[in-house]
């Protein structure tokens, strides 16, 4: 069993209250919340990586449960993302355990959520930012839900280490107006429509 332990988590909280035009009727929150573990993979080569991704899922879901609470409980909440970073001696693919734990923690707890939940991964050194991409919930096809919300940690990854992250939105962007499906048309049968 890997050794991922949790050095430092942080929490983001974000409401827009203005981007030109007319304020809108409600403030957009957008949330996340960033772990930074030891990569027990740092430094080497392991063939297998797959099997981790299970010892992942408690961190997955803690990380949810508090974002959720930063969101000011699960009403409303219509937009996610995922995001990880590996540090020194640490590789690309050491990212992608973030994958099941982070994404099916999202969706498990906010219960209806059928589209994918998008991810962004890369390698980068102490205080490398990442932006996790947003999509809504239930149909990828949302245009005025395409988002990024840009985190970091100053101190972090450190050599060795991972940073996973979790981000949540509220509403679409303010002031959308680029069409496609609105949100209040989706179906959420097939995760795109």
């Amino acid at each position: 069993m890997p050794d991922f332990t949790l050095r430092k988590m942080l929490t983001i909280i974000e409401e827009i209250r203005h981007e030109g035009g007319p304020p809108p009727a409600r403030p957009r929150r957008r949330a996340a919340v960033l772990a930074v573990v030891s990569n027990p993979f740092a430094g080497g080569y392991a063939e297998e990586l797959e099997p981790a991704m299970e010892d992942l899922k408690p961190l997955g879901l803690e990380m949810t449960d508090r974002l959720i609470a930063a969101m000011g409980g699960i009403e409303g909440i219509d937009g996610y993302g995922k995001a990880g970073l590996a540090g020194e001696g640490g590789e690309l693919e050491h990212t992608a355990l973030w994958h099941v734990p982070g994404g099916y923690a999202m969706r498990e707890r906010l219960g209806e959520a059928r589209a994918i939940v998008p991810s962004s991964m890369k390698v980068g050194g102490v205080g490398t930012r990442i932006d996790i991409p947003l999509g809504h919930v239930n149909a990828a096809y949302v245009r005025s839900h395409f988002d990024a919300m840009e985190v970091g940690v100053p101190d972090a990854p450190r050599a060795g280490e991972l940073l996973f992250a979790l981000a949540m939105s509220r509403g679409g962007r303010i002031h959308h107006r680029m069409g496609g499906l609105a949100a209040g048309d989706v179906e959420g049968r097939d995760g795109l429509r």
